[in-house]
């Protein structure tokens, strides 16, 4: 929902209206919650999760519910004016052709605006586990699917056609009792998920629960458990409690809590259209970049023959 408020606050910055517009990824919906309808005409929200659509939250919007891939978009070529996503994009399976898509659907000089998960989210979380599993296992297995790079993420934009590129970096940090409480906010708290989970572990899926908080079911909940299918699908008990103290004496504050950090990426990117400003034509310069350190003096020189 944060970063649902600051995607919205980036599209208010944009000087103009969006007749149409789409959430990709929309999840419950919680970039349209922060617009209003003089800026948005009509919102399309789209997801794969067809229970994220039907617990969509209100908006004063008019809204559509589109069951759909990121990677395979069921809309026509140059249909929407604004296109936005906010922590889904990290998930899908080609990131290229999901951009690729993004950009077809979008109207010439349109624009899209999108938040990922950057590659130090839960650090302190993921070197837990880390040392706690090579220490007690003799391994260790990521817990947690990959995410981008930054630098990447301006040559995925450029490579999909996108003009006018902008990607920067923000830092949420969330302080929790202990490891066990962060795990137990990132899950989804769903008993059913919880039980067809630990069908294979050893230890139920109460026991769990009641003695961890939930540590696999708040991954798969909230959709960042390790995504390749050769996956490791167990961590021990023992292993998890090591963790938790690995965890607290790395990174706790003076208050006793310890945090978890979320680094997202904002990027910005628009289609070509023949209206948007281009760079001028390589060697057109009549200044140097070694004269801009005398730029000072020349200005004075210039007020004082005026």
């Amino acid at each position: 929902e944060e970063v649902g408020s600051r995607i919205a606050d980036r599209v208010y910055d944009i000087a103009r209206d969006f007749p149409l517009a789409l959430d990709l990824g929309c999840g419950r919906g919680y970039i349209a919650q922060h617009l209003n309808k003089e800026t948005v005409g009509k919102f399309f929200q789209a997801d794969i999760a067809e229970n994220a659509l039907k617990n969509t939250l209100e908006t004063e919007i008019p809204t559509v519910s589109v069951l759909a891939d990121e990677e395979f978009l069921p809309f026509r070529e140059n249909t929407f004016d604004l296109v936005v996503s906010s922590l889904s994009l990290h998930w899908v399976n080609d990131l290229p052709r999901a951009l690729e898509q993004i950009r077809y659907v979008l109207k010439p000089d349109g624009v899209f605006l999108g938040a990922m998960f950057g590659g130090d989210t839960l650090y302190e979380l993921r070197c837990s586990l880390q040392l706690a599993e090579t220490e007690r296992e003799g391994g260790f297995s990521p817990h947690v699917s990959p995410f981008t790079a930054v630098n990447d993420l301006g040559h995925l934009l450029g490579r999909a056609g996108f003009n006018t590129l902008t990607v920067d970096t923000d830092e949420i940090q969330v302080n929790y009792p202990g490891m066990f409480e962060l795990m137990e906010d990132l899950q989804e708290n769903s008993p059913e998920r919880l039980t067809k989970f630990y069908k294979t572990s050893c230890i139920s899926a109460d026991e769990c629960m009641k003695s961890f908080g939930g540590f696999h079911s708040s991954f798969k909940g909230m959709g960042e458990s390790n995504c390749a299918w050769n996956r490791k699908a167990l961590l021990h008990r023992n292993t998890m409690l090591a963790a938790a103290a690995v965890y607290g004496e790395m990174y706790r504050n003076e208050d006793g809590s310890v945090p978890a950090t979320y680094q997202i990426y904002y990027m910005i990117g628009w289609k070509y259209h023949d209206s948007q400003a281009r760079p001028a034509e390589r060697g057109s310069a009549t200044v140097s970049f070694g004269e801009l350190g005398k730029i000072n003096s020349l200005m004075s020189q210039e007020k004082k023959s005026q």
